[in-house]
């Protein structure tokens, strides 16, 4: 397909006809029209199938229960498109390596098993039988079970990764790299150390009760549009909406819904943030510090004049361990350090701080733009610390609310997939299924790539995903991928991660989340988790575009019992009735006793939140205040080294994590292309610069590679002097594997230290 590039800023509200007009645009360009728009109506629903995009909550109320992005994800994975080995027969790896990311993915579906030929650099067809036989050869081959990688897509469904896991342990290993590793890691870790418990705590309803909602480092109208809903619910009901974010976005200032006719044909829309703060990228903890800072120095006034204080001192003594610590640490953080590190004022904050004093019932809720920064645990933990100190848990309206990626990605985790496997949870798979699980910890994303540049690793097998499009330092990943001894990807669609084989490769087929799924029980259903922790069946609807696609949880059970046999499990009867799954999940994981009769429940069913119910899985079964200080430097490892920038990848909207449904990020006012660099006026006028130019992005480390993207057009935007904003993967390449977060692993890729210079004129002609 053709694009017209231009930039072009967008005036329009989020939402409304704009969004209208891109689903039907996608729904037509999938060449099932009228299958997919069947499709949309099921999606969300009992007995239909959940959104293979984000993992927002069901309202179950809407006619209508899908977002535009969320159309977006259906259509293109519900296309009549496909492709087979006479499409690789004509297309080398290579050739396809120099394609782009949307051109790899807009070919169709992957519809029958492929493998890798090194000789003649062409993937060819193999029957399911030798490529599971494949498989086995070389994890028997292999020296010890720890030498290999078993990854997992936070797409692939609770069955698939319950029985992926199981299966990963029963051989011996605990080597689970995740998408979680790379995006959510330290909601996660600081959520279990500061309450016990590494999910949100509150649920959909809430934001119907609460007074303020304070949103840090994230952009719904793109991420996950259907936020947006609850968000303009609340706003239209008088509740606060306090935005902590670096760029202005449009779905956090107006929103138009697309569901009502009157906001379609119209220009009306309502406002979501009442509040708008564009702190520094890694500024979100200084900026909560401030905000505690403001409200303690009111609490002790009020005291001293013989008032009520404004903390919850009762919920404090009660349920909570730490907070004189955390206190002292405030009083000793200056204000000077505070806004310099935030980008803010300390008038802003103390007006942010005003909002939430006035507030009874308040939400806090974040997402990327808080977890992918060295500090980001500390910061997770500062957002928890302000809770705490109002009470701000276990009442209706009020709590913790990370919002999640990937549609399942909180129910892999659940379901096992974690490379640090909690004691309780190992003791009782060994004891239902008679077995001693490995103990030792296992990899994640980053250490996993780690071990495979140091040729630790022999086999990889990927439950979905698009690794080295997702994975920092790009060529540093697929060097790393590309040295296994085998890579197994099992796919929907062709993407980057199929382009870096390993000594023998294979693509196995998968269906999609809209499909059928019949094995020899009958038509079987599939159940997520969402950032709410409501569990949903979900059922495909659309029949699958050839007989040689199997389902993910087919694909683990036959891989499985290729290498381990049918003793002491029959993987391959397990497979053939996912019932008997949900009774094993059933006896081992919590909260899911019944499972099976609870997957009736219109809706889902809710897990429970020991948190939410002021029971603290804590050392002395109390909420814990961190006493963290904030950060020196967002780049210690640089020294005295001065960083003219600070650069943060992010999505645009065409986009749903690595898959690139189109060239246009509509709200941004960019369309028709992505190499684009977002900057603000000042500083590009500063460096002699103007729009449109465009310019060589450099990383600062300390490791001596160089890590450089080239040709990247200006675009001035509304952004933080100092911080800069571009698209991923195509800026992945600047992200060191060697920058992580403190306690998550999780790649910094909101916080880059870089330098900008004018691409040479030759390269810049190339490009053009």
């Amino acid at each position: 397909m053709k694009f017209k590039s231009q930039i072009k800023p967008y005036q329009a509200a989020a939402g409304g006809w704009g969004s209208l007009e891109a689903t039907t645009r996608f729904v037509m360009d999938s060449k099932q029209a009228l299958k997919n728009m069947r499709n949309l109506m099921r999606m969300n629903k009992a007995k239909g199938f959940d959104c293979p995009g984000c993992a927002w909550g069901d309202d179950n109320k809407s006619t209508f229960s899908f977002c535009e992005n969320g159309a977006k994800a259906v259509t293109w994975e519900a296309t009549r498109r496909f492709i087979d080995a006479n499409f690789f027969a004509a297309h080398s790896v290579s050739a396809l390596y120099q394609q782009s990311d949307y051109f790899l993915e807009y070919q169709g579906r992957l519809v029958e098993p492929l493998r890798y030929n090194r000789e003649t650099d062409h993937y060819e067809a193999i029957s399911w039988d030798d490529a599971l036989a494949l498989i086995a050869q070389h994890i028997h081959a292999m020296d010890n079970p720890n030498q290999i990688e078993l990854y997992t897509s936070g797409r692939a469904s609770n069955e698939a990764s319950w029985l992926y896991q199981l299966f990963g342990r029963m051989f011996g290993t605990n080597n689970f790299p995740d998408c979680s590793n790379m995006c959510h890691e330290a909601s996660g870790t600081g959520l279990k150390r500061s309450i016990g418990v590494g999910k949100g705590t509150i649920l959909l309803d809430d934001f119907e009760h609460a007074d303020a909602i304070f949103v840090f480092g994230q952009n719904p109208g793109t991420n996950h549009p259907r936020m947006l809903h609850s968000l303009r619910h609340a706003a239209d009901r008088g509740a606060d909406i306090v935005t902590f974010n670096t760029l202005r976005e449009r779905g956090l200032e107006r929103f138009a819904d697309p569901q009502k006719p009157l906001e379609v044909v119209t220009s009306k829309a309502g406002a979501i943030s009442s509040t708008y703060y564009q702190p520094n990228l890694g500024g979100d903890m200084a900026a909560v510090r401030g905000m505690v800072k403001a409200l303690a120095e009111t609490h002790r006034a009020r005291i001293a004049n013989g008032e009520a204080g404004l903390f919850d001192e009762t919920f404090i003594a009660t349920h909570t361990e730490g907070v004189n610590h955390y206190l002292a640490a405030v009083d000793a953080t200056s204000w000077t350090k505070i806004e310099k590190q935030s980008g803010l004022s300390e008038q802003q904050l103390r007006e942010a701080a005003a909002i939430y004093q006035r507030a009874e019932r308040v939400i806090c809720t974040w997402a990327m733009g808080i977890t992918q920064h060295k500090h980001s645990v500390d910061t997770v933990r500062e957002i928890v610390n302000l809770q705490l100190l109002f009470g701000q848990l276990g009442k209706k309206g009020a709590g913790l609310c990370p919002v999640r990626g990937h549609s399942n990605v909180q129910g892999n985790r659940t379901m096992g997939i974690d490379e640090k496997p909690g004691k309780a949870f190992l003791d009782a798979l060994g004891a239902h299924f008679n077995f001693e699980p490995p103990r030792e910890p296992g990899h994640n994303t980053v250490e996993a790539l780690e071990a495979m540049l140091r040729d630790e690793v022999k086999v990889l097998i990927a439950l979905g995903g698009n690794l080295a499009a997702a994975a920092p330092d790009s060529p540093r990943t697929e060097e790393a991928m590309s040295r296994c001894g085998l890579t197994v990807h099992i796919s929907t669609k062709l993407n980057r991660s199929h382009l870096v084989p390993g000594h023998d490769g294979l693509i196995l087929p998968t269906l999609g989340r809209t499909e059928q799924d019949i094995q020899a029980s009958g038509s079987q259903f599939i159940t997520v988790e969402d950032s709410f922790s409501m569990v949903h069946a979900s059922e495909g609807v659309g029949k699958p575009l050839a007989e040689t696609q199997r389902s993910e949880t087919a694909i683990v059970a036959a891989i499985a019992n290729a290498v381990l046999g049918n003793q002491p499990l029959d993987w391959l009867a397990l497979a053939d009735d996912y019932d008997r799954i949900r009774d094993h999940i059933a006896a081992t994981i919590p909260g899911f006793a019944d499972f099976n009769q609870k997957c009736a429940h219109p809706g889902g069913f809710y897990l429970g939140n020991a948190a939410a119910e002021l029971r603290f899985n804590t050392l002395h079964n109390k909420a814990q205040f961190s006493a963290a200080a904030l950060p020196d430097s967002l780049f210690p490892q640089l020294g005295d080294v001065e960083v003219p920038f600070t650069l943060q990848t992010l999505r645009s909207h065409d986009q749903y994590n690595t898959t690139i449904y189109g060239l246009d990020d509509r709200y941004r006012g960019v369309y028709g292309q992505r190499e684009v660099l977002f900057i603000h006026p000042d500083d590009m006028q500063e460096l002699g610069l103007s729009a449109g130019q465009n310019v060589d992005i450099e990383t600062l480390w300390n490791d001596g590679i160089t890590r450089k993207v080239s040709g990247f057009k200006l675009v001035p935007y509304n952004i933080p002097r100092g911080n800069l904003a571009a698209y991923y993967p195509e800026t992945n390449p600047l992200v060191p594997l060697s920058s992580f977060g403190e306690g998550s692993g999780t790649p910094t890729s909101k916080s880059v230290p870089v330098k900008i210079s004018l691409t040479p004129e030759v390269v810049s002609r190339r490009i053009a």
